[in-house]
């Protein structure tokens, strides 16, 4: 089924595929931080298709490796709480996320694509006690999982919506 934001993606998508490697990378990094996964997607344009090109950032982001991950991981930050947020809310999430980062040495991770706004506070709250009890081999990869369906909603909200992104402006 063809809809309105096809034309968009396609000539965005094939922007991405004929910029220069250092500006296509520069996008790249912007959807998950790591050069290893920036260069593997770099270097296997063109794409003929979004699916084509999620499906192999879905590739390269499961074959990152244990130091690929911790840069990646390094850039990673919590959305901030909307301003009319409670304060207590505010509180909640600071501790629960000072008790991921003290325990497992990186910034929690969790995609809430599709998540409603008003939802995605108690569900990361939620994530972030329940990961609290992974060792910390699990949470690593429940941490991959979660940078690759990131990194995945990045780069197609990237190529959709936002045109000149795909090139760095």
């Amino acid at each position: 089924m063809q809809t309105r934001a096809t034309p968009a993606t396609s000539s965005s998508l094939e922007r991405f595929n004929t910029a220069p490697a250092d500006e296509a990378a520069l996008t790249l990094l912007t959807c998950l931080n790591s050069r290893h996964w920036a260069h593997r997607l770099t270097s296997h344009r063109p794409y003929p298709d979004l699916p084509s090109l999620l499906a192999a950032a879905d590739e390269a982001a499961y074959d990152l490796s244990p130091d690929d991950l911790t840069e990646a991981l390094a850039a990673e930050s919590l959305p901030p709480l909307p301003e009319d947020t409670y304060a207590a809310a505010h509180t909640a999430l600071n501790a629960a996320t000072a008790a991921y980062e003290s325990r497992f040495g990186h910034a929690f991770v969790i995609c809430l694509d599709g998540m409603p706004a008003n939802e995605a506070l108690d569900h990361a709250l939620a994530g972030i006690r329940s990961r609290l009890a992974n060792d910390p081999d699990e949470e690593r990869q429940v941490a991959a999982d979660e940078l690759r369906r990131l990194a995945r909603g990045r780069l197609a909200d990237t190529l959709r919506g936002a045109g000149n992104r795909a090139t760095g402006h």
